[in-house]
C-alpha cells in the first residue's frame, strides 16, 4: 500500500513529501487511517543526527492517533471505526523477562520503534507523518471517547513518558514534586502531577510562564535563575522530574531533594550529565531515568487522563508547516505541542 508522507531524506535535511510503502494487513495487525501526529524533540534530534546516523529517509512521528480500518483474521481488542493511538514503540520480542512484565520498552532483545528501527520482517519502522500505518493490534492502545483526539496524540509519548515515572515514584497525596522545564514533556508533567494529588512546582529559566504554569495545575512556580530562590529550595522535593533535553548543571537540582527523594531524568540530552556523587550521598538521594511506559501502563494513562479531563496544549498544522514547526521547537516557541493534521497530507495513492 503505497501512502502520502513527509519525511527528512538526510541527516539536517528538511522535511519533504514523499511516498512510502506499508505493509499488507496480516492476521495479528491493525490498519489506521492517521488522523493526528504530533511532534516530539526526539523526531528532531532523530532526523538532525543527535543520536547517531539514522537509516534515511525517515518519516518521524511516534504521536499518532487515527481510526481504524482494516483488521486482521486474529484480531479481537480492536475493531473497524475504532479511534486507536500509537505511541513510541510497535514491537517487541514478547519473550524476555521485561516484556512478560509489561514493560516492552524495556525489551532484552530490543524493543522496536515506531520510526528508523528495523522491524522483525527486516523492514524500516516509518512513523505518524503519514496518512496510514500498519501495526501489530498489541501495540495498539484504545482512545477513549472523552478524549480530544488531537489532544489526545501527544499523550502517546508526553503523557506516557511523565507519566510512567509519576506512577513509579509513587507521586500523590502528601507528595511534593518539582517538574523542569515547561515544554511538551513538562505541561503535561504538571498537569498529571496534580490530577494525582501531589504539591507541584515548576523549576523553569525564568518567570515567562509563570501564568501558564498555575493554570495548569502548579501550587508554585519558580526561577531557576534566582539563586535565592533555589537556595530556599534545598532539600524540599520527594521527587523532581527533568524534563529539558539540554544540558543543566544536575547537581544544582538534586540539592533540591529531601533525604531519599530522586530526580528522574526524562529529557534525552545529547550530551552527558556530570553528577557529584557527594550530592547524592549527603541525602540519600538518587538519580534515575525512565523512558515511556509498557503497552498497559500507556492504556491505563490514556484513561486516567480521560477520567480527568487532561489532554495536551496544543497547536494543529498543515504537514507543509512541519520545518517551521521544527525551527519553532528548538526555539522554544511553542506551546505547548505542534500537532499535524495529516489529512493535509492526502488521500493514500
Amino acid at each position: 500500500m503505497q501512502v502520502h508522507a513527509y519525511a527528512a531524506p538526510a541527516a539536517g535535511q528538511p522535511l519533504a513529501p514523499t511516498t512510502i510503502e506499508r505493509r499488507d494487513v496480516g492476521a495479528n495487525d491493525v490498519l489506521i487511517q492517521i488522523q493526528y501526529a504530533g511532534i516530539c524533540h526526539s523526531d528532531i534530534h532523530t532526523v538532525n543526527g543527535d543520536w547517531g546516523p539514522q537509516p534515511f529517509p525517515v518519516v518521524p512521528g511516534h504521536e499518532i492517533v487515527g481510526v481504524v480500518t482494516e483488521v486482521g483474521d486474529g484480531v479481537t481488542r480492536h475493531a473497524v471505526g475504532d479511534r486507536v493511538g500509537v505511541g513510541c514503540l510497535v514491537n517487541s520480542c514478547r519473550e524476555c523477562v521485561n516484556c512478560l512484565k509489561g514493560e516492552e520498552q524495556y525489551c532484552l532483545n530490543g524493543a522496536i520503534g515506531t520510526y528508523a528501527a528495523t522491524d522483525r520482517d527486516g523492514t524500516t519502522t516509518q512513523g505518524g507523518y503519514s496518512t496510514h500505518v500498519v501495526v501489530d493490534a498489541d501495540f495498539v492502545v484504545s482512545v477513549p471517547d472523552g478524549l480530544d483526539p488531537a489532544a489526545a496524540a501527544p499523550l502517546l509519548c508526553a503523557g506516557i513518558t511523565t507519566y510512567a515515572p509519576l506512577r513509579h515514584w509513587n507521586a500523590g497525596p502528601g507528595k511534593k514534586v518539582a517538574v523542569v522545564g515547561l515544554g511538551g514533556l513538562g505541561h503535561m508533567a504538571v498537569k498529571i502531577a496534580h490530577a494525582l494529588g501531589a504539591e507541584v512546582t515548576v523549576l523553569s529559566q525564568s518567570l515567562k510562564k509563570q501564568e501558564d504554569g498555575l493554570r495548569l495545575g502548579a501550587d508554585d512556580y519558580v526561577a531557576t535563575s534566582d539563586p535565592e530562590a533555589m537556595k530556599a529550595l534545598r532539600s524540599r522535593f520527594d521527587l523532581i522530574i527533568n524534563t529539558v533535553s539540554a544540558s543543566i548543571d544536575i547537581n544544582a537540582y538534586l540539592k533540591l531533594l529531601a533525604v531519599d527523594g530522586t530526580l528522574v531524568n526524562v529529557g534525552a540530552p545529547p550530551e552527558p550529565l556530570p553528577v557529584n556523587a557527594m550530592t547524592l550521598i549527603s541525602g540519600r538521594r538518587s538519580f534515575a531515568g525512565s523512558a515511556i511506559g509498557g503497552i498497559a501502563l500507556t492504556q491505563e494513562m490514556l484513561d486516567f487522563c480521560a477520567e480527568h479531563g487532561l489532554g495536551a496544549e496544543i497547536e494543529v498544522i498543515s504537514a507543509d508547516q512541519v520545518n517551521e514547526a521544527y525551527e519553532r521547537v528548538l526555539a522554544s516557541d511553542v506551546r505547548y505541542r505542534f500537532v499535524i493534521d495529516t489529512s493535509t497530507l492526502g488521500a493514500s495513492a
